[in-house]
C-alpha cells in the first residue's frame, strides 16, 4: 500500500510525518506502523529530489526547483508499503492521499517565519484558499481515496493521530470537508 501525504507548502507535512515516524520507528529501522510484513517506510520526496538531482530546472523567480515528475515516478516504481511525503506526493500512484490543510492567513505566517519571501507566502496562501492541491488530488485519485486533515492551530501529535487513523483504515475519506474560501472574499 502507498500513502501520499501532500498539501500546500507550510501545512505541516514534514513535521507530522516525522512525528509519526518517531512514534513507531524501531531503533535502527526505517520502518514504521507494523511488523516486517505490514511496515511502512516514510519517504521525504523533496529530499530525494534534492539528493538525486531529480529536477529539470530552477525557477529563479520562485526560488524553487522544477521537479522531474517522470524521474521521480521511476524512482518510486516498485516501492510499496511507503508513506510519500511532499507537496508533490499526490502526483504519484497511491492508495490513499492525505491532504494537509491550514487556514491561509496562518499558513502565510508560517511561511514568512521560515524565511519565504512575501510573494511566495502570499501565492501559497492563495493556493490554499483555492483548494489547488486538494483539487489536483481528487482529480488524480478520486474522492474515495482522498482524506483532508486541518492542521490549523493543532498540535502535530494530534495531526499525527489523524494521519495514523487514515493509514490504519480507521478514518473515512473526507475530501471537501475543509474550506477556506472566505480568505479570498
Amino acid at each position: 500500500m502507498r500513502i501520499a501525504v501532500t498539501g500546500t507548502p507550510g501545512t505541516g507535512k514534514t513535521t507530522v510525518t516525522e512525528h509519526l515516524e518517531s512514534r513507531f520507528k524501531d531503533e535502527g529501522s526505517d520502518e514504521i506502523l507494523g511488523d516486517a510484513e505490514t511496515a511502512f517506510e516514510v519517504t521525504h520526496l523533496n529530499d530525494v529530489l534534492e539528493r538525486d538531482g531529480l529536477y529539470t530546472d530552477i525557477d529563479a523567480a520562485r526560488e524553487s526547483k522544477i521537479a522531474d515528475l517522470e524521474s521521480l515516478a521511476d524512482w518510486l516504481a516498485g516501492r510499496d508499503d511507503v508513506i510519500i511525503e511532499s507537496h508533490l506526493a499526490h502526483h504519484f500512484e497511491a492508495d490513499r492521499v492525505v491532504v494537509l490543510r491550514c487556514r491561509p492567513d496562518i499558513l502565510e505566517e508560517r511561511l514568512l517565519e521560515r524565511g519565504e519571501t512575501e510573494a511566495k507566502a502570499t501565492e501559497n496562501a492563495e493556493s490554499e484558499a483555492l483548494d489547488v492541491v486538494l483539487a489536483e488530488a481528487v482529480e488524480e485519485h478520486g474522492f474515495e481515496s482522498v482524506y483532508e486533515i486541518d492542521t490549523t492551530d493543532r498540535d502535530p501529535e494530534v495531526v499525527a493521530d489523524a494521519l495514523e487513523a487514515v493509514i490504519t483504515g480507521e478514518r473515512e475519506p473526507s475530501a471537501g470537508d475543509v474550506s477556506f474560501v472566505e480568505y479570498i472574499e
